[in-house]
């Protein structure tokens, strides 16, 4: 069964629109979802929670139509973190805990008490006094703690330092070695997500342009650094995007297997990849 499920989907928003969007997370996975602000990136995870229905198409999440009645039963099993976290200001990290024993089934007490620990969180600090970077760590916290499957998340490193990042993203890892626990991530922080992800998914403009394994993405590109004679006696099929260097020369994305063997290509990053594809895109 698949993890996630999104299937011709089109929301139309005035001048913006998602458009034919078919996504799929394999369970097991961890699939990044990139893109610029604006892509749709927050659209999408809206959709796909039912807090936004489509003009057309189907979102499934772990089997269940996101329109069913039924979707209600199954976001017990859904840990979701949203870019802006929102928890009564009054309420201290316990009281927030407490609130959260009565309104899921699982909540396990011990695994929210020891993120608390685990990200140095106040526990009685009033909600309204924590920084943003505490507040994501909160609903992380919450997210965690009652037996989720599938972890939805909305920009979810945004605001923590370099160190605490590391640690989240570790604990994400540790997530999805149970074989059925699967993780959708936004974010624009790239390298966090080439350090994490199984699948990375790019929107751009409200089009997805790629969903493809991590590794296979950097295998199927590299990056060619020559002369603009050299690059333009490339195949233009070969090449997915190029710039021109300060000193004459060419930089470019070229697919690795429509390029000679013996042509010397650097190893790019994905940050590098998808800029390299937006700019061949909009010079189409």
């Amino acid at each position: 069964m698949n993890a996630i499920e999104l299937n011709h989907i089109c929301k139309s928003f005035g001048s913006f629109a998602i458009q034919d969007l078919n996504l799929t997370v394999p369970s097991g996975t961890i699939c990044g979802l990139v893109g610029e602000n604006g892509a749709g990136k927050s659209t999408t995870i809206r959709l796909l929670m039912g807090a936004l229905r489509p003009d057309s198409g189907t979102a499934s999440v772990l089997g269940t139509d996101a329109s069913s009645p039924e979707f209600v039963r199954i976001r017990e099993d859904v840990g979701v973190v949203l870019d802006e976290a929102h928890f009564p200001e009054t309420l201290n990290a316990l009281q927030v805990g407490k609130i959260m024993a009565d309104t899921y089934r699982q909540w396990e007490p011990a695994v929210y008490e020891g993120c608390l620990k685990r990200f140095d969180l106040p526990e009685r600090k009033p909600f309204k006094d924590f920084s943003r970077g505490m507040t994501m760590k909160l609903a992380i916290a919450a997210a965690l703690s009652h037996r989720p499957k599938l972890l939805v998340l909305d920009e979810a490193t945004s605001g923590l330092d370099p160190i605490v990042r590391d640690e989240v993203l570790e604990i994400f890892n540790e997530f999805t070695r149970e074989e059925d626990h699967s993780i959708l991530i936004s974010s624009h922080i790239v390298s966090d997500l080439e350090k994490l992800c199984d699948y990375i998914a790019f929107l751009h403009q409200g089009r997805l342009l790629f969903c493809e394994e991590k590794d296979r993405l950097l295998e199927d590109y590299g990056v060619f650094v020559g002369t603009a004679e050299q690059a333009e006696s490339l195949l233009p099929e070969a090449v997915a995007g190029r710039e021109a260097r300060d000193y004459g020369g060419v930089r470019a994305l070229v697919r690795r297997s429509m390029v000679p063997e013996s042509l010397a290509l650097e190893r790019p990053t994905v940050e590098e990849i998808i800029l390299f594809i937006v700019k061949g895109a909009e010079k189409r």
